[in-house]
């Protein structure tokens, strides 16, 4: 496997567990740590760019207390939106 989109993947991860806020760190990081690991180079940016939307907007999409702005809509974060946060993590 490459290298440099296995420790990209590490990176993504990290940053998830570490966002901020700990509800957000526990959304993230158990999203990250399910998909991540499979995600190709474009998912992984994909995911990049989700991490730098704020913890308060990320937090009201998840849970539907807003809309996501449709020119942010992208696969990956369609995913987010559907996971299931699983407090076994």
């Amino acid at each position: 496997m490459n290298e440099q989109l296995v420790n990209r993947r590490k990176r993504l991860i990290f940053r998830s567990w570490h966002r901020g806020t700990r509800e957000m760190d526990l959304l993230m990081g158990t999203f990250a740590d399910e998909n991540l690991p499979h995600f190709s180079d474009e998912e992984c940016a994909q995911y990049e760019a989700i991490l730098e939307y704020s913890d308060p907007d990320l937090y009201n999409w998840y849970t539907g207390k807003e809309d996501v702005p449709a020119n942010l809509i992208t696969p990956v974060l369609d995913k987010f939106i559907a996971h299931q946060f699983n407090p076994a993590h």
